[in-house]
């Protein structure tokens, strides 16, 4: 446990910021969701509005620090190849 008043606040940030990063996840997971239903249902144009849509999401969460770039691009880069294929 936590002995120093610094060590306690740093406990009380940590705790704040992993439910604050937890929704960002979330949320981020939801718009990839909907990406993945489109591209199932095989509409193109829903897909490519999805994917817009999740884009600056996801690379919101790469400036937060809670996805890292790489990963992003690559998740964006094979996304954009499927909702492409589907025409």
């Amino acid at each position: 446990m936590a002995n120093t008043p610094q060590s306690k606040k740093r406990a009380r940030q940590n705790e704040r910021r992993e439910t604050i990063n937890r929704m960002r996840r979330s949320r981020i997971r939801t718009y990839l969701r909907k990406v993945e239903e489109a591209i199932a249902s095989g509409d193109q144009t829903v897909a490519a509005t999805a994917l817009r849509e999740a884009q600056p999401e996801m690379m919101r969460g790469v400036t937060k620090g809670v996805l890292h770039k790489n990963t992003v691009a690559r998740k964006m880069s094979r996304l954009t190849h499927r909702v492409k294929a589907l025409a």
